[in-house]
């Protein structure tokens, strides 16, 4: 209670004091020369220690400094991964891919890519071109798709078809798939540069066919009715 009355009393006197100051008197109290001079000081000790700080970074983190990261493509693997990393560079296979037209284990990708500037120690991702064809599931087309929309899907995932195999069926509906004798089944899984034939309807159902057998049959009878093609002999008794 008496710390209470006496801040009580000192802020009350300092209140009085002040309104009885001129704000020129006030300012010539608190803004004096060696108030100045160590705010002053307080500014340039902050502007050192900025400029102190990031130079310590740039030297820390090499700024400026780095290894070109040369263009791998067509590369052998190996090859790529020994020049990497007498650099100081760590070489990582992440992910392969396939290109016919290119060797084995050759570089399809990297990451990062060419010409970046890296600091020494860090990683580049390579995708690699795979030794053998990939092999891919052959999608629910069967019995389920048109002639049109099978090859377009099978054409997006990259196999080749030949021409179809036409059969007795509804127009251009799909009934099945082949790989050269093989009759193939949805889920099956497939070289990508396995050729594919396309099994599908000519627009004749069935029952048209069977109508068509009919009537050649009848085309052989004289008047619907069937010729005796046996030939009675009388013989003498």
């Amino acid at each position: 209670m008496l710390w209470f009355v006496k801040n009580y009393y000192l802020c009350t006197n300092l209140y009085e004091i002040i309104l009885t100051m001129s704000i020129k008197e006030f300012f010539s109290k608190f803004v004096s020369r060696f108030v100045m001079w160590h705010l002053l000081a307080m500014v340039l000790v902050i502007v050192a220690l900025c400029f102190g700080v990031s130079y310590s970074l740039q030297v820390y983190t090499h700024h400026g400094e780095g290894i070109e990261i040369p263009d791998l493509y067509g590369m052998d693997c190996d090859d790529a991964a020994d020049m990497l990393k007498k650099q100081g560079i760590l070489v990582v296979i992440n992910d392969t891919g396939y290109n016919k037209k290119m060797d084995a284990d050759c570089i399809l990708a990297q990451t990062p890519g060419a010409g970046t500037k890296v600091k020494e120690g860090r990683t580049v991702y390579l995708t690699i071109n795979s030794t053998s064809s990939p092999r891919v599931k052959i999608p629910d087309i069967i019995d389920n798709s048109s002639y049109r929309e099978a090859q377009a899907r099978l054409s997006a995932i990259g196999f080749t078809l030949v021409e179809p195999k036409v059969i007795d069926g509804e127009r251009d509906w799909v009934y099945g798939v082949m790989a050269g004798a093989k009759n193939l089944q949805s889920g099956d899984m497939v070289s990508i540069e396995t050729p594919l034939m396309l099994v599908i309807g000519n627009g004749k159902s069935v029952i048209e066919n069977s109508e068509d057998a009919l009537l050649d049959t009848l085309d052989t009878t004289d008047g619907g009715v069937e010729k005796d093609e046996f030939e009675e002999i009388v013989g003498v008794e």
